[in-house]
């Protein structure tokens, strides 16, 4: 089976090497595709050498070409970044600097930044995909926003499942609080991508949720940088995304005090990471990369990547149509909950209906992310403009108007009709 690995010079790609090389003896061959030879150059063969080190004696190469790369795959991952880091930076620094609103890549303004940079390209990929790669291949989206990216992608009629580390960080996370094997821990997960709670972690059919609130609540809110009230007034984890809308001044108000961008720290990480990788005795992903983020990418990404090969029909959490599962919602709607997965694609797993304290927000932002998709497909201010004002950290109609008018000057070499 051939992968091909869009954004394969990220400093991720040695992570996914790892769990290919550990997990996936069906995999033949790994193309990496990066229009950055440099990077190439350094990622390139250390993934290699890492998949090597685990005996794993499938062949790997890079090209700039994606035709190239893409021709024969029996899947695609996508993991690119348009803009790299550095548009990251200006995503999270003007609006709280400017407006007072979260800087942050996949919500508020910097999260529409983001989708409008990566959405046409992702497609562009997506058409090379459905022309050279084999029948029924399938693309795994990584890239943020990944709710938006997925969504688009279904629209245009691709074979495509988001994916996103929150659910199975938190999987493996209540599964070391309860030193039970991570397979044994099954989340009620529900949500959007980057909108999540935890509603339940049963292990062997009993939810051990209630009992870890109650015995590690205070650790488990510092993990997901909520109070712990929160988690004991309403039985609930969030991920740690949902500290943009709970909290959303005290969190602009230390992005304004901070002067830093987490975008600037992974730049660092990723020049630190880029001349690790470059030595050529180096053959196992180093220590560093676990503060690069993506924690457990590479065991989520081989599980789906596995399960929709070989119809295993397991359930993994992942991005997926909504087709009735949450009936407020269009069936069009991206959502991010448990999913049988198969050959077929993902099934999302019937679930409760959501209260209303969480219904009211995933209503709110799949709004919004249906506004930011059109306006990434079709283009015009007056589209960007919309999506702001449906968003729920913007949603006034002066900041709208003058977050657009910046967003657009800051992305406008990347958008051809800005």
């Amino acid at each position: 089976m051939k992968l091909a690995v869009i954004g394969g010079g990220s400093t991720y790609t040695p992570e996914l090497a790892d769990g290919l090389g550990r997990l996936a003896p069906g995999v033949t061959e790994v193309v990496l595709v990066d229009p950055d030879t440099e990077r190439l150059a350094a990622v390139g063969p250390v993934s290699s050498r890492i998949m090597r080190a685990h005996g794993h004696q499938a062949s790997v190469r890079w090209t700039t070409d994606p035709e190239d790369g893409i021709d024969g795959a029996s899947a695609v991952l996508v993991q690119l970044r348009v803009g790299g880091q550095a548009a990251r930076n200006r995503d999270e620094t003007w609006p709280p600097r400017e407006f007072c609103c979260v800087g942050q890549e996949t919500t508020g303004a910097g999260g529409l930044a983001k989708a409008l940079r990566t959405i046409p390209l992702v497609l562009e990929i997506a058409e090379i995909a459905r022309r050279r790669a084999l029948p029924g291949a399938w693309i795994i989206d990584f890239t943020n926003p990944v709710g938006m990216v997925t969504r688009a992608l279904l629209g245009a009629g691709h074979r495509a499942v988001g994916l996103c580390n929150v659910a199975i960080g938190l999987q493996r996370y209540f599964a070391s609080l309860l030193d039970v094997a991570p397979e044994a821990v099954t989340l009620g997960h529900v949500g959007l991508n980057h909108l999540t709670w935890e509603r339940a972690a049963f292990v062997d059919g009993t939810d051990r949720l209630p009992g870890l609130v109650a015995t590690h609540g205070a650790e488990i809110a510092d993990h997901v940088g909520t109070p712990r009230a929160v988690l004991e007034n309403h039985g609930l984890v969030p991920s740690y995304y949902l500290r943009y809308y709970y909290f959303h001044d005290e969190v602009v108000k230390m992005q304004r005090e901070s002067g830093s961008t987490r975008a600037a720290a992974v730049a660092e990480i990723e020049q630190e990471l880029l001349k690790m990788y470059a030595d050529p005795d180096l053959d196992t992903k180093p220590e560093l990369l676990s503060r690069r983020g993506g924690a457990f990418y590479s065991e989520a990404a081989v599980a789906l990547l596995s399960s929709l090969v070989s119809d295993t029909k397991d359930v993994q959490v992942v991005n997926v149509a909504n087709d009735g599962t949450f009936g407020f919602l269009d069936d069009s709607a991206v959502i991010e909950v448990p999913a049988v997965i198969g050959a077929g694609g993902p099934v999302p797993v019937p679930t409760t209906p959501l209260p209303p304290l969480l219904r009211g927000l995933v209503a709110h932002m799949s709004a919004y992310e249906e506004l930011a998709v059109d306006a990434a497909l079709r283009g015009g201010r007056d589209r960007v403009a919309t999506a702001l004002l449906a968003h729920p950290l913007v949603g006034q109609y002066p900041l709208a108007e003058a977050m657009t008018d910046r967003l657009l000057a800051e992305n406008a070499d990347f958008l051809s009709w800005a």
